[in-house]
């Protein structure tokens, strides 16, 4: 039996030699990038590698989430993100497109498990709160501001929003009303905005709508009787012409890198500037700061930080309003760093006016939602007074 001849070897053609040069600079690419992002940032893995993190896929987790940080990761997922608009319209995992020109927060049309065991959490939270500070001779103003699929429903065309949350809002302001906590539903209030009260390609309110909220809340104040001091808003507005206004669902969905010409079409608004003036001081309070000291204190979310809500509220009041809303913050996040903060133990206000989202009454517990109202003695430390139920 004859041995086995070689396969005759077959001279590289030139389209084979272009994709092996491509293939080997990818290839050191990658090398270079991934030793510069570790050079920088040390290792990959976490600081703390256990048996226990490593079977509950806690390391691995990690692991994925830094290499992704890396520049070739994060530019490769960015022309991902940009592909998929520009063929087949995707704006990723937690943004959803309704009419065209309307996007919409995925987190809003999310039906959560146990979801309404958490909001049951959540109002027996906000009664506690309420108790505690009613303890020690304040007040509490809940403000709930509805989703902007709800409000903007009329916008969602092929967008689905789940029937089962039609009743959150109502069954919300229900247990709070009949725990004795007063609250504010602004859903009659925002419909009733003309033009629109919710920004297209952002998940916020326009100014109008918060102008809108800002009134209703300050009615509302005024029928509780809280005696307001001598504080002033101290703002005067300044109308500005229309411009363009870039909306966080662009940037939420990674397309605000793209040219203007291939992102979702942008809005063009006209604005008011609420510009704060500083008023001279006349008396010795004033001249100590403590004439100025306003009476209400706010605690929210990005809602209470965007299109003016606050200098509106204090204009809508003409009284000073004091600002404690976060960025990012969610139910209790706010409100839990207000009450642990200096502010909240030396100067206590009359009342406290608690924003909250309506999408985030039935999401998960977290921890930031465990709100605690301290209790100071004469010299000022704090003891916790009252606890949420949340964990």
């Amino acid at each position: 039996m004859a041995d086995p001849q070689p396969l005759p070897q077959r001279p590289a053609t030139a389209a084979g030699k272009v994709v092996a040069v491509i293939l080997m600079g990818f290839l050191f690419v990658g090398l270079v990038s991934n030793i510069w992002f570790a050079s920088t940032t040390g290792s990959l893995l976490p600081q703390a590698v256990t048996r226990t993190g490593i079977l509950d896929g806690t390391v691995s987790k990690e692991l994925a989430s830094r290499m992704a940080d890396t520049p070739i990761g994060a530019n490769a997922a960015r022309i991902q993100r940009a592909l998929g608009w520009l063929t087949i319209h995707d704006l990723g995992p937690r943004v959803r497109q309704g009419c065209p020109g309307w996007l919409f927060l995925r987190d809003e049309l999310t039906v959560h498990a146990d979801a309404d065991s958490h909001l049951i959490r959540r109002a027996m939270t906000v009664a506690a709160v309420e108790h505690a500070l009613a303890s020690r001779g304040i007040g509490l103003l809940v403000v709930v501001v509805p989703d902007k699929s709800r409000i903007e429903s009329r916008h969602l065309c092929t967008l689905v929003r789940p029937a089962s949350l039609a009743p959150r809002l109502g069954e919300w302001t229900s247990r709070l009303k009949v725990a004795g906590v007063p609250v504010v539903d602004l859903d009659t209030t925002l419909r009733r905005v003309p033009g629109d009260a919710f920004f297209r390609t952002d998940t916020h309110w326009t100014q109008n709508g918060a102008g809108a909220a800002a009134r209703d809340v300050a009615a509302r104040i005024k029928a509780l009787g809280v005696t307001l001091g001598a504080s002033k808003p101290g703002y005067r507005i300044v109308d500005q012409p229309p411009a363009r206004r870039p909306g966080d669902l662009v940037r939420l969905a990674g397309l605000d890198d793209l040219p203007l010409s291939w992102q979702p079409a942008p809005e063009t608004v006209s604005r008011r500037d609420y510009v704060y003036e500083a008023r001279a001081a006349s008396t010795a309070d004033d001249l100590f700061g403590d004439a100025d000291l306003p009476d209400i204190a706010v605690v929210g979310t990005s809602y209470s930080t965007t299109s003016d809500f606050i200098p509106q509220l204090a204009l809508a009041l003409g009284s000073g309003v004091g600002n404690f809303a976060h960025e990012g913050a969610k139910f209790g996040g706010a409100a839990r760093a207000y009450f642990a903060s200096p502010a909240f133990a030396q100067t206590p206000p009359k009342l406290v006016v608690w924003e909250l989202d309506e999408r985030d009454l039935q999401s998960p517990l977290e921890a930031d939602d465990a709100v605690v109202v301290p209790r100071f003695g004469a010299n000022g430390t704090g003891m916790p007074h009252a606890k949420s139920t949340a964990p």
